[in-house]
């Protein structure tokens, strides 16, 4: 909308573009600023809410090829003109540029048709509208911080474990049917949110559309579980095994197993670790943590049973829990 500040305020300046800029340029350069000083970006910073208010009314104007046409006839016409009271003498003012359209006089007094801003009926832009072809009041939607954004969406999703681990790119479909591409990065956690950019609401005024924020579940694993960026995978091996020691298997997400050494005596909850085997993001890569379980038989035969009592009979007199029970005394 027309108005006295269009005297004082240069929009090309506020921009910091050139009088000659071409449309998609002024758009690009709008941009820019807006995504520097918009208010969700500088919370709490009342300078910067002020200049993106005033980029934002000077974009409004200078988009609008009417409204553009009518700032630079007035800047043109009115350079450094100040609006002022009718009468009292002043010069310079409202009546000096546009006194004698009116059947005013120039400056000074004997001002039978003195208009002013506050005395023109309908006000400023009723005195303009006729002279450049009516045009009148903002362009659709601009409010205080320019055009409005679309709103954004929320959506769910499920993926498996391995999806998430290694990633992948996946088709989802929104609520009014519309099918989109997704790409799930590698590393993916769950319940992490991914921003799909412009694939939310459309503006209701030119502006940029919203976003679709995305919540990813991710279905457990029968066999591994994240840790970070490592794998950790439960493994039994049997009593002679952890006793003696052996060469054993370990799965792998999504390839080969790997073979690991069980030292001798190793007891339950010891980690073997398979490095490079985990989860591989721009951030790093993990490892693969075997987590030694022994495995108790549940059934003995009767030779086995006596087998194992032979060997009760002559095994290290060792009690397991003799540290445990001093550490809790302590």
């Amino acid at each position: 909308m027309a108005s006295q500040d269009w005297f004082d305020k240069d929009f090309y300046k506020v921009l910091g573009v050139s009088k000659d800029i071409s449309d998609a340029e002024l758009k690009k350069a709008y941009r820019k600023l807006a995504r520097q000083y918009h208010p969700d970006s500088n919370q709490g910073d009342a300078k910067a809410e002020a200049k993106f208010k005033e980029i934002s009314e000077a974009y409004s104007v200078l988009s609008d090829a009417e409204q553009r046409k009518e700032y630079d006839q007035i800047r043109a016409m009115g350079s450094g003109a100040r609006f002022t009271a009718g009468g009292g003498g002043q010069s310079g003012g409202f009546e000096d540029v546009f006194g004698g359209m009116f059947g005013g006089g120039g400056g000074g007094g004997g001002r039978s048709q003195g208009y002013s801003y506050q005395q023109a009926p309908g006000g400023f832009d009723d005195i303009l509208g006729g002279m450049f072809g009516g045009a009148r009041g903002g362009r659709a939607g601009f409010g205080a911080y320019g055009p409005t954004p679309g709103r954004d969406v929320t959506a769910r999703t499920t993926i498996d474990f391995i999806t998430a681990v290694k990633g992948d790119t996946i088709k989802l479909q929104t609520a009014d049917g519309k099918p989109i591409t997704v790409k799930i990065p590698a590393g993916v956690a769950d319940q992490q949110k991914i921003k799909l950019r412009g694939k939310g609401e459309p503006s209701p005024d030119g502006g940029e559309p919203g976003d679709i924020v995305l919540t990813v579940s991710v279905r457990k694993h029968p066999v591994f579980e994240r840790d970070g960026l490592n794998l950790r995978v439960n493994v039994p091996v049997t009593f002679v095994e952890a006793t003696l020691g052996a060469t054993i298997e370990v799965p792998t997400l999504g390839g080969s197993p790997v073979k690991l050494k069980v030292a001798p005596g190793t007891p339950s909850g010891r980690v073997l670790r398979v490095k490079g085997r985990g989860v591989e993001t721009a951030k790093g890569k993990g490892d693969l943590l075997a987590v030694v379980q022994v495995a108790v038989p549940a059934h003995l035969s009767a030779a086995q049973r006596e087998a194992l009592e032979a060997f009760h009979a002559v095994e290290p007199a060792e009690n397991p829990r003799t540290e445990l029970l001093a550490k809790a005394r302590d």
